[in-house]
């Protein structure tokens, strides 16, 4: 496993639970507004740490901590994935896997092992605009078949985009109601001004007007919609 990061810590990652959070390096995407560009860009990587150490950690705090957040990155890039959830399962652990959904192989191998508890899968934007908003190509239809993997999971989930200017506009949610429509759950997230990977642009979070704009027309679409 590549682990770049491990939060010790989180209320918030983990709906419900007292949860650690770990940062697998490396992505199939490279959005401009991402704020992680040290676990995504090559020449910004930064060390990573040892398998066992992090593995001693849960060890140690198994007793504290009810559930483990596994994030990146993409984590499904990494081959032992299975394995590593695995062990933390065997610890006690619940487990959430977030995803950008272009791993659906590995993303189905996960959900028939059982092992997994809880499913976040990042949209990026409508399908017309994925390729240019997240500087990839030839993933739409890995992203389609992710989230209807997700659907059919059996598992709880949520669906969720982060939005900003110049990347997103109001009127670009009626796609995305669209391309899931009648899943459990979905969240609008603001962009937060941070670092992020493309430093030469400026990004602006959207008002208040414009998140409940959108999310009133996500409620066409999804029973539980929320701005977070």
């Amino acid at each position: 496993m590549n682990i770049a990061g491990l939060q010790k810590f989180t209320m918030v990652d983990f709906p419900g639970l007292i949860a650690a959070t770990v940062f697998t390096r490396g992505c199939t995407f490279s959005c401009p507004f991402c704020h992680n560009p040290e676990l995504v860009l090559p020449e910004k990587f930064i060390p990573l740490l040892d398998n066992d150490e992090v593995m001693a950690f849960f060890e140690k705090r198994k007793k504290q901590l009810k559930g483990v957040c596994i994030t990146g990155g993409e984590p499904t890039l990494q081959k032992d994935l299975p394995e590593f959830i695995q062990k933390l399962k065997e610890m006690g652990y619940k487990i959430k896997l977030d995803t950008n959904g272009t791993n659906p192989e590995m993303l189905e191998i996960l959900i028939k092992s059982g092992n997994i508890d809880y499913i976040a899968m990042d949209i990026k934007s409508q399908l017309s605009k994925y390729d240019k908003v997240t500087n990839s190509k030839n993933q739409v239809s890995n992203v389609k078949k992710s989230i209807d993997l997700i659907m059919n999971s059996g598992i709880d989930y949520e669906f969720r985009t982060t939005v900003c200017h110049p990347i997103h506009t109001v009127t670009d949610f009626e796609e995305v109601g669209q391309l899931i429509q009648g899943v459990k759950r979905y969240y609008i997230q603001n962009f937060v001004q941070s670092k992020h990977i493309d430093e030469h642009q400026k990004f602006k979070s959207f008002s208040d007007q414009e998140l409940s704009s959108a999310k009133r027309t996500m409620k066409k679409y999804i029973k539980e919609v929320e701005i977070r």
